[in-house]
């Protein structure tokens, strides 16, 4: 596997919420369970990890003990691509993403990603174009003729942002298109040396705080005729607000956009492994609001939606047993 196995331990308040699930006694065996995220700047990295060790905490299998572990990884378009290959067990992805891995369409033209199966949906993850607050940026126009992150390769962040420059009449051309993860991008942005980044993450994204703790930002609307025909081409774009105060600076809510996160893995995983993981998240999400912001967005009741791909039998045993239905 060309990802490392590792725990992410988060805060040691957090650590210490979590770990106060864990359940005495002595397994028989371990059963591995990987989940891919993102990079360090977004919501998928640090969110994982804290998903991960509730998992591990209180999933429940007979005669074995479940053990999780939370991957860095580059998003969407990439974990859509791990899980194809089987290359680890659950996954991250915007949903939009999902649906063209699964169906072949956008960046996985001709080449569909079948074995692709839905544990649930998490959290609505907000579009965020992010400026310094004197770069004159108040438009996606404006961005004619600057440099423009798209984020990682392999993110979603490409299709969107092809999808807002088409919108509104432009293409790749005019821009200097920019492949920074967030992080990267947002020490760009810092050092003068990239002009906006194109950001979706749940709110707060880290990297966009750290970024307006330092300096004055701007987050670029996005609404409008040309944004509400391009929702009408792509549903998966919902309206969303950046509410004020959600960063230094930013006192007025912002209209934009937002697509839900779903947490995804393969055919071949066991029914049984995933009816746990599913059950140990949406009777744990308490817990998870706790020790992060986005934990308190995850719901059993939204659980299905944005969901377009098949659900694995073992999350579907589990919401039928819950009542929960498409």
């Amino acid at each position: 596997m060309s990802l490392s196995r590792r725990h992410f331990l988060g805060t040691s308040a957090a650590a210490a919420t979590l770990a106060a699930l864990a359940t005495p006694g002595l397994a028989q065996s371990r059963t591995f369970f990987g989940i891919a995220t993102g990079g360090t700047g977004g919501t998928y990295y640090p969110l994982g990890g804290m998903l991960a060790q509730l998992i591990s905490n209180t999933a429940e299998l007979p005669d074995t003990r479940l053990s999780a572990t939370a991957e860095t990884g580059n998003a969407s378009v990439a974990n859509s691509q791990l899980l194809g290959r089987g290359e680890i067990e659950s996954a991250f992805a915007s949903a939009d993403i999902l649906d063209a891995a699964y169906n072949g369409t956008g960046q996985f033209e001709g080449e569909p990603i079948e074995n692709l199966r839905a544990i649930g949906a998490l959290y609505p993850e907000t579009v965020q174009l992010v400026v310094r607050a004197e770069s004159g940026i108040t438009s996606i126009e404006d961005l004619r003729g600057k440099s423009v992150s798209s984020g990682s390769p392999g993110s979603g962040q490409w299709q969107l942002l092809g999808d807002l420059l088409e919108a509104h009449g432009m293409t790749r051309e005019d821009i200097n298109e920019d492949y920074s993860s967030f992080a990267q991008s947002v020490d760009k942005i810092k050092d003068g040396n990239l002009d906006a980044s194109l950001i979706t993450a749940g709110l707060p994204t880290s990297s966009v705080t750290d970024l307006a703790n330092g300096h004055e930002i701007a987050i670029v609307p996005l609404a409008g005729p040309a944004i509400e025909a391009m929702q009408e081409a792509q549903p998966y774009y919902a309206s969303a607000t950046v509410p004020a105060g959600a960063y230094n600076g930013i006192e007025e809510d912002v209209p934009t956009l937002a697509v839900r996160a779903i947490w995804t893995t393969h055919a071949e995983v066991s029914e049984d492994v995933v009816y746990a993981v599913t059950k140990a998240l949406y009777e744990n999400t308490e817990t998870l609001g706790q020790v992060h912001p986005m934990g308190k967005q995850i719901s059993v009741e939204t659980a299905l939606e944005s969901v377009s791909i098949p659900l694995h039998p073992g999350a579907e045993r589990y919401y039928k047993e819950m009542g929960v239905t498409e």
